[in-house]
């Protein structure tokens, strides 16, 4: 049955292929104004949203043979301001914290990167890190230490996006226990001292 609908399905001529790209190009042009507002909503700024739009129509057209004619153009579309948007927000969230590090220090740009961001974190920390699970504690380096995707983290560990996320949960709250520990066996300490 699979096979007999398969030989009666007419093969789209080219002509037709070019009639819907031009129809999705006539579509993403007039979703323009409602894009403009919805970006605005986002960005609070007129002129940061005509960049959305100018990226996400960008967007639209370079991958407009992605687009599956029939289906419903809009959220597409919009789909595509939101990755714009999130996107940018990233970028401006990078740029403020580098720029937050050479206004401490003009010459950071010429040091060397650090060997490790484990270093920057303080004993007790780097204790309750190791203290907990290899496979939590390998998620909450990657997401929370590295700052990669939950998708880029499950693509390097070789797990599902869910598995991240459920890993980055519980190992949060073993890291938040141990820290805990620790705080309370140095009280623990001190009090002998005194």
């Amino acid at each position: 049955m699979f096979a007999q609908a398969l030989a009666t399905t007419p093969v789209p001529s080219k002509s037709l292929q070019a009639n819907s790209i031009e129809e999705l190009r006539r579509g993403v042009a007039a979703l323009a104004p409602e894009l403009f507002g919805r970006a605005l909503r986002m960005s609070r700024s007129s002129a940061l949203a005509e960049d959305l739009v100018q990226d996400t129509v960008e967007r639209a057209l370079r991958f407009e043979n992605q687009y599956r004619p029939g289906t419903n153009l809009k959220a597409w579309v919009h789909q595509i301001l939101f990755s714009v948007f999130i996107t940018k927000c990233r970028r401006n969230r990078r740029e403020r914290r580098a720029l937050d590090v050479l206004y401490s220090d003009p010459n950071a740009w010429t040091a060397a990167p650090a060997v490790s961001e484990m270093t920057a974190l303080s004993p007790p920390t780097l204790r309750a890190l190791e203290a907990i699970q290899e496979v939590y504690r390998e998620a909450l380096i990657l997401v929370d230490l590295q700052e990669m995707t939950y998708k880029d983290a499950a693509e390097k560990l070789g797990v599902p996006v869910g598995t991240v996320m459920s890993r980055l949960h519980r190992g949060r709250r073993l890291l938040a226990k141990a820290l805990e520990a620790d705080r309370d066996a140095s009280l623990v300490q001190c009090n002998m001292l005194e």
